[in-house]
Formats: C-alpha cells, structure tokens, sequence
C-alpha cells in the first residue's frame, strides 16, 4: 500500500536517496562518470538544491512512501522553466520521479493528479514542465494528461549539453 503525505522536517534524508537512485537509474548512462557524481552530489547532497527546495515554503511537495520508505514524489513550484509568454501565476511539475520498481501501479498517476488539483486550487492559469527529448515514457504521460509542447530549453550536465522541452497545459 502506498500512503501520501508531505515530506516531514528533518526526514530528508530519504527523500534525497530516492531522487537520486531514480535520476541514476533515468540518466546515469548518458554521462561521464565524474560530472555525474558531481551534480548529484550538487543536486541530491545534504546541502544541495533540493535540500534548499524542501525548506522552501514556495515549493510544494506530495511524497508517496511504502513501508515508510519513498518511491515516488512530485515537486510544483512557481515557474522557473523559460516557458514562453506564461501567464502571471503560472506553476511548474518541475519534477515527478517514481523509482522504476513502481512504474506501472499508478503512483505517477497519483502524484500527477495533486500536482494538478494543487494548481487549480492555487487559481493558476496554466502548469509547465519541462521533458529530456529522448524520453518518449515521460512524454506519453505528460500528453495523457494534456500537456502539449510550447517550447525548448538546455539542460547542462558535465560537457553534454541535452535538448529539453518545455511542455504546458492550461487549467
């Protein structure tokens, strides 16, 4: 059984651990060893990004755990992605992440439906996200869903440079 809940002060730890093994498992081949290491270490470390977002009130988060343990998590924050032309108030699924044991039992599904509820409540005009190009899983998701290609970003990683994309849908 898979419960919901914010993630707790103090417990990320976890959290972390589970956002990398998935990031790893998603990307690791795609990179020189080193520079991975070091963006998750500058990503998923004690002090990194997301640890800065987990005490950031402007983030909002829904973790999905079994057995206490996380498997999955969204992440809706104000937008950050250079989306064009957003509308005031816009949010962004700046990250949904679902350990690949638990693809397919509709945690995904789940996390995706808060992000939304989330951002209505939150009167926003319209949600983004952003994809890597070549993840054609993610992007079969996003469109059952109602998310449709506006634009394209970078996405910098080591001396790989990786087309991304920006996707929107209005609420």
């Amino acid at each position: 059984m898979i419960t919901y809940a914010s993630p707790e002060a103090g417990r990320s730890e976890a959290l972390r651990a589970m956002a990398r093994s998935s990031f790893s498992a998603a990307f690791g081949h795609l990179y020189d060893a080193d520079a991975f290491a070091v963006f998750l270490d500058r990503v998923y470390g004690p002090e990194g990004s997301m640890e800065h977002d987990l005490r950031d009130p402007t983030v909002r988060w829904l973790v999905g755990s079994h057995l206490s343990a996380p498997v999955g998590y969204a992440k809706l924050t104000p937008l950050r992605a250079p989306a064009p032309a957003p509308m005031p108030g816009a949010l962004e699924l700046q990250q949904i992440y679902v350990l690949g044991e638990w693809h397919g039992r509709g945690v995904a599904a789940h996390l995706m439906e808060w992000a939304l509820a989330t951002a209505v409540a939150d009167q926003a005009p319209e949600i983004y996200l952003t994809v890597f190009d070549h993840n054609e899983r993610a992007k079969r998701f996003y469109r059952r869903y109602g998310f449709a290609e506006v634009g394209h970003c970078t996405f910098t990683l080591g001396d790989r440079v990786d087309d991304d994309r920006i996707w929107r849908r209005g609420l």
